[in-house]
């Protein structure tokens, strides 16, 4: 998923992931134009997985 995928798309792929991880919060989230690799560190830390096994998970559901 390139950058402009992710601006794109951010409202439903913040769904899929909030039914996905119930842990992830509103902030963890929060998506700010610029700063894309510093939420996909939030998520990660968050779900324990890697960036691209996150993308694999979510492109199933």
């Amino acid at each position: 998923m390139n950058k402009t995928e992710l601006k794109g798309n951010w409202n439903v792929l913040k769904g899929k992931l909030k039914q996905k991880y119930s842990q992830l919060t509103d902030d963890d989230l929060k998506f700010t134009e610029g700063q894309e690799d510093e939420v996909w560190g939030r998520i990660q830390k968050k779900v324990g997985k890697t960036k691209s096994e996150i993308q694999e998970e979510i492109a199933k559901l």
